[in-house]
């Protein structure tokens, strides 16, 4: 019995299955990814948001996802077979710190119930054990402490820029067997997304990777736009913004003008009880 029932699937029909039975009865269907048509991986994006766009109430202790989803188990598997699609999952700093120390970037992490269908999934797909987590920040300020770099089983990848690369080494980071740290370019502001991509593709041989935000590196992949695909879980609730208080939405840090704001076609919709689960494409000049 499926957790969500699909609704639309634009889709046309394959003839091989991606998935395998278990996760196809859960997802109501199956999951394909189209080839990046540039020389980078193939990026989509996963988010939950309220009714009224919010993504993180940001109060401490319920600053993550899960205080928008309730936890809902749909979303959560769902973001279980996302990860267990990529090749490499990128975050920024703020998400990191946003969850529990005990947090890893793991499909069965999220959805424990799925765990030998995803690893069946993965060994089917030809990829390793566990998607590479990427993380970006710019200063290197990050608690070593947490799981995803005391993990021996997953590779974590930070990538930040030369004085970030050096605080990391000051923390310790050179000594963690399972953790790189790569420092790339920030003349301009910000690590821009092209070099992080070439850099999972070259290096790393990635060829799909999914963005978990935030909103910030988020709205840097979109304006740079390297965003092929979106899948956003629509949670059934209003979280509400009053002026003195900051509620992200999916994109922060950038703005559009209409000539110029990017446009999504719908690929699938999913639903259970009064959630939506949607799937967009960018849509290509």
């Amino acid at each position: 019995m499926g957790l969500v029932r699909t609704l639309i699937d634009s889709d046309e029909e394959s003839v091989e299955s991606a998935l395998p039975q278990k996760l196809r009865e859960l997802y109501d269907g199956d999951l394909h990814f189209r080839s990046s048509l540039a020389a980078r991986p193939f990026v989509f994006a996963n988010f939950v948001s309220t009714l009224d766009g919010v993504v993180s109430y940001e109060i401490k202790g319920k600053s993550g996802g899960s205080a928008i989803s309730a936890s809902d188990p749909a979303d959560r598997f769902i973001m279980g077979l996302l990860r267990a699609s990529a090749d490499a999952i990128v975050v920024g700093a703020g998400t990191l710190r946003e969850v529990s120390a005990n947090s890893l970037w793991t499909p069965e992490y999220v959805y424990p119930d799925a765990k030998q269908s995803y690893a069946d999934y993965r060994v089917t797909a030809h990829k390793s054990e566990y998607p590479l987590l990427v993380i970006v920040s710019g200063s290197g300020q990050l608690e070593l402490e947490r799981a995803v770099f005391q993990t021996s089983a997953m590779r974590t990848v930070v990538i930040t820029n030369s004085a970030g690369k050096d605080e990391l080494t000051r923390r310790g980071a050179a000594t963690l067997s399972s953790v790189e740290v790569h420092a790339l370019d920030s003349s301009r502001g910000s690590i821009a997304p092209q070099a992080i991509l070439e850099l999972l593709r070259s290096q790393f041989e990635a060829k799909t990777v999914l963005h978990e935000g935030g909103p910030a590196l988020f709205g840097q992949f979109l304006a740079a736009e390297v965003i092929d695909e979106l899948f956003l879980t629509m949670s059934p609730q209003i979280a509400g913004r009053s002026g003195d208080t900051t509620r992200p939405a999916i994109l922060q840090g950038v703005e559009f003008v209409p000539e110029s704001a990017p446009w999504f076609q719908m690929a699938s919709v999913k639903a259970r009880a009064a959630y939506l689960y949607l799937r967009y494409r960018r849509q290509r000049s």
